[in-house]
């Protein structure tokens, strides 16, 4: 595997956002952009860390999404 993908959003309740991997049981957050992205590379370690699992990916790819809502 070459990649990994993780869907990012904005943490509307507590703040800061919520980073989460597509097709892997792999959540994490941070309460800035920079805490949110050292957390998403060390959770990718520590899940790829067991060698069974597969290699690591070596691009990590964060998605931002973000939902607006208008009045009707």
């Amino acid at each position: 595997m070459s990649e990994i993908i993780f869907e990012v959003q904005e943490d509307d309740i507590d703040g800061g956002y919520v980073a989460t991997a597509l097709g892997y049981g792999i959540v994490t957050e941070g309460g800035t952009l920079e805490e949110l992205r050292e957390m998403v590379k060390e959770s990718v370690h520590c899940h790829f860390s067991d060698h069974a699992i597969g290699p690591k990916p070596r691009v990590i790819r964060l998605h931002f999404v973000r939902d607006e809502v208008l009045a009707a």
